[in-house]
């Protein structure tokens, strides 16, 4: 029997967790902490071992080998902890042709310095790695999914009036974010466990392996993330805000440790980039090339900006631009079980944007624009037929992901599909 936990909710990467566990002799899990990594591994796992439990790693730093359990699948939580692990999984699939060994998971990508040091083969065709992203709004239960984006990409949408989700609630599940932890905490509370994980971070993870990081620095860069979220603030941008804190030896310092302070949020699973959708556009040349950064996960943000429901409710244009990050979260998830990726589009010349470009593995793709209500359906519908005049390779589909709206629609002088992000699923 698997070993879940107790109120185990079921997450849409458990399948694709079945799936390759019968393909490859080992999984690794990587994502943020506080996901639910452990808690859906176990659902998936015989037996445990956790290496951030000295006993355990101790034993891992003499021999790997020392923690296997004949239980299989093992999930071995936290390996990163004594990277000899993985060289060690590796060869115990090698040794005979079962699947579904071992799961491994980690919340900290390791160095490549450290990667190329310490792993001497990469695992290819053995360890395969999925990615783990906090709950959607269809994992957490607040979307009834009655419309996916396999139902949009197949033009089998079923129109019809929907309830129409309240602006506070709207705004309660971008500062609750999807922690699995804070699902059933109360309105006041829940941007108390996102404040936590940003204290965490500042006080222990960004020193990992005795590697010490200014903390007021890096305060002032996560803030800078958060007020420039769902823009195209380049390091440029950012170090701007950096430099308004600093005398002239510490400019330097920053202008050559901003980069490794990005690579730390990103071994951690923080922020994560939305590239560039390229295509034949009527000028490649027009075509922006910077990537978006964001938090994984919006409640980052308002924890870095202090930010809690009334803030969000007083100031729509914040409450929009991290809607939008709510939105890009979701359908990065959804998008990641349909083994599909997800891009954004720009036109540098004219200013032209695409929110959202949703990638299929055949090539096909959609575009999607989003909005907080209903009022901003139709320059985003402009946005949209001005991007399907110009692109040589036409959409699949295109369509405009709303908070507040009552409706599953498509639009009959557009085709465009107008669904509430409370509707939708993959």
């Amino acid at each position: 029997m698997a070993l879940t936990k107790e109120n185990y909710k079921s997450r849409l990467i458990d399948k694709k967790i079945d799936k390759y566990l019968k393909i490859f002799g080992a999984i690794n899990i990587v994502g943020p902490k506080w996901c639910g990594k452990t808690w859906t591994s176990l659902a998936h796992s015989l037996s445990v071992v956790y290496i951030t439990e000295k006993e355990n790693k101790d034993l891992a730093l003499i021999n790997p080998k020392y923690i296997f359990k004949e239980l299989k699948p093992e999930l071995i939580d936290e390996w990163q902890l004594v990277p000899e692990i993985w060289d060690s999984v590796r060869h115990a699939c090698d040794e005979d042709e079962k699947k579904g060994k071992f799961i491994l998971t980690g919340s900290t990508s390791l160095k490549k310095e450290d990667e190329e040091k310490e792993i001497y083969h990469s695992g290819a065709g053995r360890i395969a790695s999925l990615n783990m992203y906090t709950m959607s709004l269809y994992e957490s239960l607040d979307s009834n999914g009655d419309v996916s984006i396999t139902d949009m990409l197949n033009d089998t949408v079923k129109c019809k009036r929907v309830s129409e989700p309240d602006l506070t609630l709207l705004a309660k599940l971008v500062v609750r974010g999807g922690w699995p932890a804070n699902l059933n905490t109360n309105i006041d509370d829940v941007g108390l466990i996102p404040k936590s994980y940003i204290e965490s971070l500042l006080n222990k993870d960004i020193n990992e392996n005795s590697r010490k990081r200014d903390k007021h620095k890096m305060k002032t860069l996560l803030k800078s993330l958060a007020r420039n979220e769902s823009t195209l603030a380049g390091e440029q941008t950012l170090l701007k805000d950096i430099m308004k804190f600093e005398n002239s030896n510490d400019l330097i310092k920053s202008r050559t440790t901003l980069g490794d302070y990005l690579d730390c949020l990103d071994r951690l699973h923080l922020i994560e980039n939305q590239n560039s959708f390229s295509i034949n556009y009527r000028s490649s040349k027009r075509v922006g090339k910077v990537c978006k950064r964001r938090f994984t996960d919006p409640s980052l943000a308002c924890a870095c900006l202090n930010l809690n429901v009334d803030k969000l409710m007083s100031d729509l244009n914040t409450f929009g631009l991290l809607f939008e990050s709510l939105v890009i979260r979701d359908l990065r998830i959804y998008m990641d079980y349909l083994d599909g990726n997800i891009y954004h589009f720009r036109d540098n010349s004219s200013g032209d944007e695409v929110d959202a470009i949703l990638e299929f593995s055949d090539g096909n793709y959609g575009a999607v624009e989003i909005k907080l209500s209903g009022d901003g359906i139709d320059s985003a519908k402009k946005s949209l037929m001005t991007f399907y005049e110009n692109v040589t390779k036409k959409p699949k589909f295109m369509a405009i992901i709303v908070g507040y709206y009552g409706a599953i629609v498509k639009d009959e002088d557009t085709n465009i599909f107008i669904v509430p992000i409370t509707s939708l699923k993959p």
